[in-house]
């Protein structure tokens, strides 16, 4: 009966959903370390832990290991496993798993994940293909940067996740104004990317003792840089329903060598590469935890099966069946438009709901009132599942269409 502690600095209702997962295991024993009160978990799974641990910051490893130290003897004594999800939460963890003796990644392998500079230096090193980059500790550094390598650049923080204060940047006057509002120094870099044209997909991977036994591939439209510097664009995510198109063969070949090359031996990993129009293949940024904005839920719809507790059985038992892709799924996520602080009017539901109500699997949908997140995710999402891909395609283009979020 394995004793786990799983790190939930937030109690969102994306998280929740892995530790509902987790706590329905059979055999597990499950407590949280969170900076969250344990009346913010719902109490059917409060109900399920067997002890929950408040700290001030959960994302500092100091705290992790005490709160972890602390449960051990809510637990009896012992801790088999200490997990997470959240990006940022990754290289903390390592380090209380390495303080506490516990399996799992370890510091420098997630340091590799973590650290996109660091990652990038590691791919070209082995020979895999992605995006010129440089690591600036002062503007003088991101200007030689942009002179050898051209415009447009990308800009962003070298621990980012989901493209968050990321940016393009298209002449030497941008770059200038992007180096005023986010200063590279020593203690603060800031990583300058080339830019790859190219349609842009996710390559995610289910690793076992170091044998890539599963991969998916999600295609994007558009790339999440677009959405964010274009308030107008609807993000929209498919699943193909078939994998095999010859178009794929290059991230077949590089993908499973560039997680070698960073050191991943058990995990569901997340990868984001390009194709360019050449068919050529780049390689943008590599996170060793689970997707986000619903992919682990797309997964499960395709694949008729729960990715949730697929992942939870994986990185407690080390344990994990390879399922068939029976469909292709798509999530079209639900944005505001136009300017104000509150959603006022949700238009075309009805509509949409007529049209495309039978193939409609999941949906979470804003409510008129709430506050735009200003994220590529939006405000909600629909989901949609068919054996068809085309079918898929099509359902979430009108989706977009369909559906308008207004802001006043």
């Amino acid at each position: 009966m394995p004793n786990v502690v799983f790190a939930v600095p937030f109690a969102m209702d994306a998280s929740l959903r892995f530790v509902r997962a987790a706590a329905a295991l059979p055999g597990v024993r499950l407590a949280v370390v969170t900076q969250e009160p344990a009346e913010r978990f719902p109490e059917d799974l409060r109900a399920k832990l067997v002890g929950h641990y408040r700290v001030r910051d959960a994302m500092q490893a100091d705290e992790l290991v005490a709160g972890a130290r602390h449960l051990a003897g809510v637990l009896g004594g012992r801790i088999d496993r200490f997990i997470g999800i959240l990006e940022p939460l990754q290289v903390p963890l390592a380090e209380a798993r390495e303080r506490l003796g516990l399996p799992g990644a370890s510091v420098e392998v997630a340091k590799n994940f973590r650290d996109k500079a660091r990652m990038k230096t590691i791919l070209r090193a082995n020979g895999l293909p992605c995006a010129k980059h440089q690591l600036a500790t002062d503007a003088a550094q991101a200007v030689q940067f942009a002179e050898r390598v051209g415009y447009p650049l990308v800009v962003k923080p070298p621990a980012g996740a989901g493209a968050r204060n990321t940016s393009r940047v298209n002449s030497r006057a941008e770059l200038d104004a992007a180096l005023r509002s986010m200063p590279p120094h020593r203690d603060a870099p800031v990583l300058f990317e080339e830019f790859i044209q190219g349609e842009e997909y996710s390559f995610d991977s289910v690793t076992l003792g170091g044998r890539h036994v599963f991969h998916s591939i999600s295609s994007y439209s558009p790339a999440p840089l677009d959405v964010l510097q274009n308030p107008w664009i609807q993000w929209a995510v498919y699943l193909p329903r078939r994998i095999d198109d010859p178009k794929f063969a290059p991230i077949f070949a590089a993908g499973p060598r560039a997680l070698d090359a960073l050191g991943i031996e058990t995990g569901l990993t997340h990868m984001e590469w390009f194709r360019r129009p050449d068919g050529t293949i780049a390689i943008s940024e590599v996170a060793a935890r689970p997707p986000g904005a619903q992919f682990t839920t797309l997964l499960s719809y395709a694949h008729d099966f729960d990715f949730y507790g697929g992942w939870a059985r994986l990185v407690i038992f080390d344990e994990f069946t390879p399922p068939e892709r029976q469909y292709s799924a798509g999530a079209a996520y639900v944005r505001a438009q136009g300017s104000g602080g509150r959603i006022v009017a949700i238009r075309g539901l009805e509509e949409a709901q007529r049209e495309l109500g039978e193939i409609v699997v999941e949906a979470k949908l804003p409510r008129t009132g709430q506050a735009p997140t200003g994220t590529y995710e939006g405000e909600g999402y629909v989901i949609v599942r068919h054996p068809e891909t085309q079918v898929v395609e099509r359902a979430l283009q009108r989706l977009v269409e369909t559906i308008r979020v207004d802001l006043g």
